[in-house]
């Protein structure tokens, strides 16, 4: 299964923050084992993003996806 991953940027006294992500399926959902998945990797990646602040947009899309490759998003499902 394969999901658009998107998420909120709000301005702070401290930069930039991201929250509310969000996985959109794009191809057939995989209802006996893909809504546990993605609530599951929504949670892990809020969780790890929470205190974190960026300067500009870029910055955090740059860095987001970056977590997401890194932690092998692309390979779920």
């Amino acid at each position: 299964m394969m999901y658009q991953l998107g998420w909120s940027t709000l301005p702070g006294l401290r930069g930039l923050s991201v929250s509310e992500f969000r996985a959109t399926p794009t191809d057939t959902p995989d209802n006996e084992h893909g809504d546990a998945e993605r609530d599951s990797f929504l949670r892990e990646i809020d969780a790890a993003f929470a205190a974190r602040r960026f300067t500009n947009a870029a910055d955090a899309f740059d860095t987001v996806k970056a977590w997401a490759v890194e932690h092998g998003v692309t390979g779920r499902g």
